[in-house]
């Protein structure tokens, strides 16, 4: 058994704690044929990194601000999403001034997406809209660990992308690897590494005090 203790757990949300895999896929494919663009191309660079920074890699002579808002309002209203297994069960076992969540995704897109899945509105949640420089930058999670009122170091952080990991680890937090958009060999950097979150344990003696992470 793997165990990890923190003051707060900070959740990526695709990938994580909701299943938006074919949302994102149907979308991001749609966009970029009407653009004209290799799709491949943009799929591979567009989980777990803000919208608007992947239309700036692929397509820098359109208006990312403009494209990015096109994009996410089609998202918001796609109908393919779902709770990840175990999901909901975790987060109702962690006091809810200890946990948030940190997205790539516009605040109107992470909102929709966890009603959608029937998962908990979190207190905190740091979104696209909330910093200037996304994932892989530390700046989302050190935000979510500043709006929790929590030490960087003291935070744990549960992603399923690379540059989430970068993150993550860049503002000095633990990082555990969920391996449901990537598989674990392209996860390799996280401090530990999970197939399903039904593996994760999390004790409290009480609202405020360590919480004690169990990978079983």
């Amino acid at each position: 058994m793997i165990k990890f203790s923190c003051a707060a757990i900070l959740f990526d949300l695709d990938g994580v704690l909701v299943d938006s895999t074919g949302s994102v896929d149907r979308q991001w494919r749609a966009w970029a044929r009407e653009q004209g663009i290799d799709e491949t191309a943009v799929i591979a660079i567009a989980h777990g990194v803000r919208s608007i920074e992947v239309i700036r890699a692929v397509a820098p002579n359109l208006d990312a601000e403009k494209e990015a808002r096109k994009l996410e309002s089609r998202e918001a209203a796609d109908p393919g999403i779902a709770v990840m297994p175990g999901a909901i069960e975790l987060v109702r076992t962690i006091p809810v001034d200890q946990w948030g969540v940190v997205t790539s995704g516009t605040r109107q897109l992470a909102s929709a997406r966890l009603q959608r899945a029937g998962v908990p509105q979190p207190k905190v949640m740091v979104s696209a809209d909330d910093v200037v420089h996304g994932k892989p930058n530390p700046e989302p999670y050190l935000k979510g660990a500043e709006l929790l009122g929590i030490n960087p170091a003291e935070c744990l952080v549960i992603e399923d992308a690379p540059a989430g990991i970068r993150s993550a680890h860049a503002g000095g937090m633990k990082v555990i690897a969920l391996s449901s958009t990537y598989p674990a060999s392209a996860l390799g950097e996280a401090d530990s590494i999970i197939d399903k979150l039904s593996r994760l344990r999390v004790y409290s003696a009480r609202a405020g005090s360590l919480l004690e992470v169990n990978i079983e």
